[in-house]
């Protein structure tokens, strides 16, 4: 073993958990390939792990604490981060298009790219989730299968000068649980990962080098509990895919043949890989047994058979409908005599075809180490190092509101994406709208809105912050959920409808007289406040009763004509009618007796005397000659033109609360009497 001084400050820590055994592989890349420093092995005493998943997170975390400790040991150097691979236990996998569009010509450069690819890759997560509806699926592998510039494909983006670029990519998924339990037993063991793909990805960087990606070629990755497999053609990886049977399947058939527990059982498979050996063991009752390896072979080749038709099978799918031209076969599942030889005939292709990988395709690696030799067995794990100086794919913890939340690392995670993951509510982030006022007025529907409310108010470990800042693992985020502000109000007075007048012509003068407000079949002056599904209709007349009502003026006492016409208490008045009356002469005849008249007289002097002090706009105001008064009163003491708007709204208040003309008044109120706004154009 070399001195370790000699390994780069910046060296990569892999772990192959699979079925059987923990491959630790610790190493370094430079010009010349992949140098492994450390390796370290460890089968499973139990069956911990079963068709490529955790099934017991404390016994792997265990085991994975052994091969660290190791490894440590080995090279002198604490192990914090490491590199991880997934079977396709459960796979899904999808081929999106994604764009990168630029203001000008841009030249790309390799950070472009980056983004380009991981731009693919979001857009490829959110597509996999929305059509899974049962189950969070998480990113563990992505090929940039084509690029393009301005829509034209070409090989390699970098340098190139365009106003958009694009990629055709291929993502692979697997379902949370399978990524949860091998993330739980690797952060048991103290390690956090530092790159997670998937292990045909891992055992194609190794296995299969660009330059033979031209070719229609499979990869097989043969395990104990799944085979995995990924398709090259015309220069990029295509399709993933597995099925769930491998070694194990083989393990399980020796085990019920011959009555022997499974991890002896695993023991006669590996021997019955060297051909002409004679194998001893005892069953579980305790019996002798001797075969040989020929014995063994002619028990298990139907399983051998069957596990090859259905990887046969799979690679026809993932083919579109085809063989493909070879089959690369690596892991210690496709060791077995028989087993590349059936796959080919499967396949119809001539059996050299179909060849297991070890020594030929780890060309490029130095094991710098004793007592290892290059096997097909360690194209995986040395391929899970190697991926990690090529993607950079990974997930994060944060904490939301206490729950611990798991993201996809992109490098650009904002607080938004987090409280997404945490389903939190979107309306609790943005401020809220009181609830609204709907009424009707003559007929139309109406609806004023409620104020609104203060936006949400989140902090990143303690400091606030907003929702694009962008997030770390273990961050800390709080949130203050959002308010609702304030019911919608509106007084009858405040409606534009009420606040235009209607003008009538009174003895050839203007008068301007407000509307009338009935809420409900009830009539209301200016300060009624609107409640919902009221229903308001403001009539556009008068009828004369009103009218002369409004006027302070007895109809008894006069004659009244509307347009020339005739007219009784209930005759409407609409806009611009002109209405003419006249007083009735008193004779001797009609005319009241002496001793009723002075109280007449009295009447009159007690309604001269009946004057009530107001101020309006703060300047003192003496209202009289009337038994009572309103708004409209004030017009008849207090100079203000109503016929010439001054602004876009008037406004009228008594005591400081909104107020219509019919609002009564009483001595000592105080008057708000202006136009407010712009006035109209």
């Amino acid at each position: 073993m070399p001195d370790i001084i000699k390994c780069p400050e910046q060296f990569v820590f892999g772990l192959d958990i699979g079925t059987r055994s923990i491959v630790g592989t610790v190493g370094y890349m430079d010009s010349k390939g992949f140098h492994v420093i450390a390796m370290e092995v460890k089968e499973h005493d139990t069956r911990a792990m079963y068709d490529g998943q955790v099934h017991d997170i404390g016994k792997v975390t265990e085991e994975i604490m052994l091969v660290k400790s190791a490894l440590e040991k080995k090279t002198g150097r604490p192990l914090v981060n490491v590199c991880i691979a997934a079977a396709g236990r459960v796979l899904r996998t999808i081929t999106v298009r994604a764009d990168m569009e630029f203001e000008d010509e841009h030249r790309i450069t390799a950070e472009d790219i980056y983004n380009l690819d991981f731009a693919g890759v979001e857009l490829a997560h959110r597509r996999i989730n929305d059509n899974e509806k049962n189950a969070d699926f998480y990113c563990v592998g992505y090929t940039p299968v084509k690029y393009y510039i301005n829509d034209y494909e070409i090989g390699n983006l970098e340098g190139h000068k365009g106003s958009k670029a694009s990629v055709d990519l291929l993502a692979t998924f697997l379902p949370e649980e399978v990524v949860d339990g091998l993330y739980a037993a690797v952060e048991g063991a103290g390690l956090e990962v530092a790159n997670l793909t998937l292990e045909p990805i891992a055992a194609m960087n190794v296995a299969i080098p660009e330059q033979y990606r031209l070719l229609n070629i499979a990869l097989l990755d043969v395990g104990a509990g799944t085979s995995d497999l990924c398709i090259t053609r015309d220069g990029s990886i295509v399709a993933y895919g597995m099925i769930p049977y491998a070694g194990d399947e083989i393990s399980e058939m020796i085990a019920r043949h011959y009555l022997v527990d499974f991890a002896r059982a695993e023991k006669i498979k590996v021997s019955a890989g060297k051909a002409g050996r004679k194998i001893n063991f005892k069953d579980i009752m305790g019996t002798r047994i001797s075969v040989t390896s020929e014995d063994v072979i002619e028990i298990i080749t139907p399983v051998i058979d069957r596990i090859a038709q259905d990887v046969a099978d799979k690679i026809v799918e993932l083919n579109g409908g085809k063989a493909v031209s070879a089959v690369f076969v690596v892991g210690g599942g496709g060791k077995i005599p028989g087993f590349t030889g059936a796959l080919a005939d499967k396949l119809g292709i001539p059996s050299e075809r179909v060849a297991l990988r070890g020594k030929e395709v780890l060309g490029n690696v130095e094991f710098a180490i004793d007592n290892f030799k290059k096997d097909s067995l360690f194209v995986t794990p040395v391929g899970i190092c190697v991926n990690y100086y090529s993607q950079k794919n990974n997930f994060i913890f944060v904490t939301v509101n206490g729950e611990r939340v798991k993201l996809y690392d992109n490098n650009s995670l904002t607080v938004t994406d987090a409280l997404m993951q945490a389903g939190y509510p979107n309306e609790k982030l943005f401020p809220r709208r009181g609830a609204p006022v709907n009424f009707t007025l003559n007929g139309a529907a109406r609806m004023v809105r409620g104020e609104t409310g203060e936006p949400a108010r989140i902090f990143k470990n303690g400091k606030e912050t907003g929702l694009n800042s962008r997030i770390e693992k273990n961050d800390y985020i709080d949130i203050e959920e959002s308010t609702v502000g304030a019911a919608g109000t509106v007084a009858i007075g405040s409606l534009p409808e009420f606040r235009e007048s209607i003008d009538f012509m009174i003895n050839g003068r203007k008068v301007s007289c407000p509307k009338f407000a009935y809420v409900n079949g009830e009539l209301k002056n200016g300060s009624y406040v609107v409640r919902e599904n009221d229903k308001i209709v403001m009539e556009n007349y008068y009828t004369l009763g009103q009218l002369f009502e409004f006027l302070d003026i007895r109809l008894d006492t006069v004659e009244v004509t509307v347009n020339n016409e005739q007219a009784d208490i209930d005759t409407k008045v609409y806009e611009n009618f002109n209405v003419k009356y006249t007083e009735i002469s008193l004779d001797a005849e009609n005319s009241e007796t002496e001793e009723n008249f002075p109280e007449t007289l009295s009447e009159e002097n007690r309604i001269r005397e009946n004057r009530i002090q107001i101020s309006v706009n703060k300047t003192a105001v003496t209202l009289k000659n009337k038994p009572s008064y309103k708004f409209v009163d004030v017009l008849d003491f207090y100079p203000f033109d109503l016929s010439k708007m001054g602004g876009k709204e008037l406004y009228m208040a008594v005591n400081g609360i909104k107020a219509g003309f019919s609002e009564p008044l009483k001595d000592g109120d105080s008057v708000d009497l202006y136009w407010t706004g712009e006035p109209p154009a």
